[in-house]
């Protein structure tokens, strides 16, 4: 029936929402990094996990929905900053950073819901820093253009590297639920 898919395509499309929701949550939980124009949140953390419990297309929905949804002036980002003014400021090439992160993780880990905690957690693990690594990097590049390269290394990325270690590592923790939630909406 025609109602089939939909009713699929529904929990799905709410649990994105919900993510995206989470990500402005963990922009709101944001510290001032002395040096440098990019202040620490918990917006990674939520990012990677959308990848984990959303996969490939639904996660990198959520994290594209986050930044149009900012783009488009609801104050969403870190500091509570909207518009597209953001996008070109010195946090675009990590909220880029976002998109690509959410969905390379969620590609990654499409069989992992199906193997064991153990390897659920150290793969997360694994998978979490990569899209750390993905976040900083277009983060980097960004900044880079602004502030030269050695100048965006140590005000861009250097500061983050502590948090990329322990959100990656909660992120791994919570893996089998995150996993645990996609197995759920069959994703």
């Amino acid at each position: 029936m025609i109602l089939t898919p939909f009713r699929h395509a529904l929990p799905c499309a709410l649990a994105c929402f919900g993510f995206v929701l989470l990500i402005a949550l963990g922009a709101r939980v944001d510290v001032a990094v002395p040096g440098s124009p990019v202040p620490q949140s918990l917006q990674t953390l939520v990012v990677l996990a959308a990848g984990l419990a959303l996969g490939p297309r639904w996660g990198l929905a959520a994290a594209a929905l986050y930044v149009l949804a900012g783009a488009l002036g609801l104050p969403v980002f870190a500091d509570g900053a909207s518009g597209l003014s953001v996008l070109a400021g010195p946090t675009a090439g990590y909220l880029a950073g976002f998109v690509l992160a959410a969905g390379f993780v969620g590609a990654l880990s499409d069989d992992l819901a199906r193997g064991r905690r153990g390897r659920q957690i150290v793969t997360a693990l694994g998978l979490g820093l990569v899209g750390h690594v993905l976040i900083l990097a277009p983060g980097w590049a960004g900044l880079a253009l602004r502030l030269g390269p050695a100048a965006a290394l140590s005000a861009g990325v250097v500061p983050f590297l502590w948090g990329m270690v322990v959100k990656s590592a909660i992120v791994a923790l919570a893996a089998p639920l995150l996993l645990g939630l996609r197995q759920r909406l069959n994703i």
